[in-house]
């Protein structure tokens, strides 16, 4: 099922947040945060979620656009 406009935007909006945080983990000495490795890690996975499901629909629509 295709994502609204609202539901776009707000995960475009939560893929900025995430990136914020992965840039400002990226600056802190890695030894003061435990497990900062699986912390990153973690950030990159949900960030690519995130873009997988902005364009899935996409590739759906275009899917159907296409002649069989």
């Amino acid at each position: 099922m295709a994502l609204t406009k609202v539901e776009r935007e707000q995960i475009h909006d939560s893929k900025l947040k995430l990136q914020s945080v992965t840039y400002a983990l990226s600056r802190v000495d890695p030894e003061k945060i435990q497990n900062l490795s699986d912390i990153q890690e973690c950030l990159e996975d949900a960030n690519k979620s995130l873009s997988d499901a902005l364009r899935k629909p996409q590739e759906e629509q275009s899917n159907k656009r296409k002649p069989t």
